[in-house]
């Protein structure tokens, strides 16, 4: 990888801001900085190489950094969160039943054998898009919580599950990874409040502020990349690290400052170089000689959105129930661990991709429907939001004592 194919990178991801620019149109950044990715990556000119280790670790930073992110954008610490918790598992496990009807009767009907890893397929939300979409659209309210919370357990629950359905004999490896990030970040979230409680932290943030220092940033980037280089060696995915150091740096309280440090680094670098490398890594052409695997793909597809949607009868909003449905690093994952260890049939990666892409367009009108309904107001000219994130206000604005503190989890510019 060079700097010109860097560049290349840089200035293809801007097409996600261009399409997102016209209000009307209610898209995500992130459709067009994947369309960007497929135009110039394996599907189309061929201009960039996914397979490349440098892209490829630049964008394992970036999706880690992106699911952290996610993360702080929860608000752990607002109260209604906790009802919300149970509706989105309530929700998320009745997406799982009606997901486990659903994929048995396409792996009968195709004879692939793969019922389990369709199941967690269908069953499975994207918190990487699914968070981005909600913060880009401005989605606030109960419902929008509620589903951010089923978003979150469904996708956490999926990828903890993913090696059972794809690779049995060594999910009991990727069991025990997960427990020790699980762990690990439990542990981390008593260090950070003790540090908050006890002023070390205040003082720390005013150093930094004082010299410049960024310290803040500093150590919170290497906390993530520890947890994650120990989700790597779990074989567990990143985004199990990323988005749960997140829902710790929630939990405890993110400085303002910070939150607009992230911010940078992910939406202005790391995380379109993610998304580009992403749609680069997709080779549809795989399907244009396999009917059978097309027809997969759409049935993958339409079946997430059937499990998905079908969830409109548990009282959630259509649009918020589609845009659940979402799908991006599972059937990356399943598709991965699958064409790795010889376990597909050919063109059944690509289908699972399909199936992933086809949520991805259905996820990208819904959230434009969701806009109509849910949006909140645009930031004041000052360039400040009115409110304080994609769930409205709450306690995710005041220190542990609930004093004010310099800002809260769900700060988005």
């Amino acid at each position: 990888m060079s700097f010109f194919q860097l560049a290349l990178i840089a200035a293809v991801a801007l097409l996600g801001p261009l399409l997102a620019l016209p209000r009307k149109w209610h898209l995500p950044v992130v459709l067009g900085q994947l369309l960007a990715g497929i135009v110039i990556g394996r599907t189309g000119l061929g201009l960039v190489d996914s397979t490349d280790p440098t892209f490829t670790f630049v964008a394992d930073v970036g999706f880690a950094l992106i699911m952290f992110v996610a993360g702080t954008h929860v608000p752990v610490r607002d109260k209604a969160i906790r009802p919300a918790l149970g509706s989105g598992a309530l929700r998320a496990g009745v997406a799982a039943v009606l997901a486990a009807v659903v994929g048995v009767v396409i792996a009968f009907a195709f004879g692939t054998g793969h019922a389990p890893l369709y199941i967690v397929l269908l069953a499975s939300s994207s918190a990487a898009l699914v968070l981005p979409i909600v913060d880009s659209l401005r989605l606030t309210g109960p419902k929008v919580l509620t589903t951010t919370a089923q978003v979150a357990i469904a996708d956490i629950a999926c990828i903890v599950a993913l090696p059972l359905a794809v690779d049995p004999p060594n999910a009991g490896r990727a069991a025990v990874g997960a427990a020790v990030v699980a762990a690990c970040a439990l542990v981390l979230f008593f260090v950070l409040r003790w540090l908050e409680n006890s002023g070390n932290r205040g003082r720390l943030h005013d150093i930094s502020e004082d010299r410049k220092f960024a310290l803040e940033l500093r150590i919170q980037l290497a906390l993530l990349f520890a947890l994650s280089g120990l989700a790597v060696l779990g074989h567990v995915s990143i985004m199990l690290a990323g988005f749960s150091f997140g829902l710790v740096v929630s939990a405890v309280g993110e400085p303002r400052r910070l939150a607009h440090q992230l911010f940078a680094v992910s939406d202005g670098f790391l995380g379109p170089v993610f998304f580009v490398w992403l749609g680069a890594s997709l080779d549809l052409r795989t399907l244009a000689g396999s009917p059978r695997m097309i027809l997969l793909g759409i049935c993958l597809g339409f079946g997430t959105l059937l499990v998905h949607g079908s969830i409109r009868a548990l009282g959630q909003p259509l649009p918020l129930a589609v845009l659940a449905s979402s799908q991006l690093g599972v059937p990356v994952a399943a598709a991965t661990i699958g064409s790795q260890l010889h376990l597909l049939e050919p063109g059944e990666a690509a289908a699972m991709i399909l199936g992933a892409l086809i949520s991805i367009g259905a996820s990208t009108i819904a959230g434009s429907r969701a806009a109509r309904s849910f949006s909140q107001a645009p930031p004041d000219p000052a360039g400040e939001p009115k409110s304080e994130g994609p769930v409205g206000k709450g306690q995710a604005g005041k220190g542990p004592a609930g004093k004010p503190s310099e800002g809260g989890p769900a700060i988005t510019a």
